[in-house]
């Protein structure tokens, strides 16, 4: 990966080695079951273990976005990210929060109001036309997913002529959008099993270097995923190992931030990774 910054309100941090994003889910509906947390204890007990662990961010999403998910109401999903995100913010005062959020006015809010430091978009400004403005205005990173139709359909979409080039493309054509808006700080998630098939995950992964064309960091969340499950025929319980394979893969293709359910693993596999690709050949 390529060394960057973000500017987390007013404070540049620099990343030059790969990141580890921590995913709390405060729904009832979310794939992983054992990533569900609902009360104030165990969301505050599950953000300080990420954060012991060595989370770089700690992302908090409140709308299950998996295939055939109950609609959550925007009043529902903003009730749950405002109560999680200030028992994260206190949990892990030193870990910056991304919203992971389609809609815009819930964005606003929780920079707003509630703290959170990044918007995490999976549907990348698609599912409100709003998001991209209100982004600029708010001046935060902002995590640019690839998803096409609805959290509902968007397995009728997998239509490709090459699934890589084409997230490329269309990723591109909304990182023009978002640079005439003036947002500087843009990470980009291909977003592996959204309106992709099995086959299509894993050429993504084979050529994802080709998504260092848009020079931007790139996030990459395969934790627990079905391409995992179905592959090895195994639960979602048993994908740990899977998870790690990939990441590690991703990791040797520029992957910058890993967006995972294990942070300790996760960062594991970043250390590994960093000390292999920092030895010198020639001094062995």
């Amino acid at each position: 990966m390529k060394p960057y910054s973000l500017n987390l309100r007013g404070e540049l941090r620099r990343y030059d080695r790969p990141a580890v994003m921590g995913i709390i889910n405060v729904t009832d509906d979310s794939f992983y079951a054992a990533s569900r947390v609902q009360t104030d204890a165990d969301i505050a007990a599950r953000a300080a273990v990420m954060a012991a662990e060595g989370a770089d961010f700690i992302d908090v999403g409140a709308y299950s976005t998996r295939p055939g998910a109950a609609e959550v109401s925007e009043d529902r999903e903003a009730e749950r990210l405002a109560r999680a995100i200030a028992v994260v913010r206190q949990a892990a005062p030193s870990v910056p929060v991304s919203v992971d959020t389609f809609r815009a006015s819930v964005a606003r809010r929780a920079v707003t109001e509630w703290g959170a430091d990044i918007v995490n978009d999976v549907a990348g400004g698609n599912l409100d036309p709003d998001m991209f403005d209100t982004v600029a205005e708010l001046h935060v990173p902002y995590i640019l997913g690839h998803m096409r139709g609805t959290p509902a359909d968007m397995m009728e979409f997998c239509d490709y002529e090459h699934v890589t080039r084409d997230v490329l493309s269309e990723l591109g054509d909304r990182l023009q959008q978002l640079a005439l808006l003036g947002v500087a700080d843009v990470i980009v998630d291909p977003c592996f099993g959204f309106s992709k098939t099995l086959e299509q995950n894993y050429a993504m992964l084979h050529d994802l270097r080709l998504l260092e064309l848009l020079h931007r960091p790139l996030l990459v969340g395969f934790s627990r995923k079905s391409m995992i499950t179905k592959a090895l025929n195994v639960d979602t319980a048993d994908a740990l190992n899977g998870t790690t394979v990939l990441n590690t893969l991703a990791l040797d293709r520029g992957a910058a931030i890993l967006r995972v359910h294990d942070v300790k693993a996760a960062r594991q596999a970043v250390e590994l990774y960093v000390r292999t690709a920092d030895t010198d050949p020639a001094g062995l």
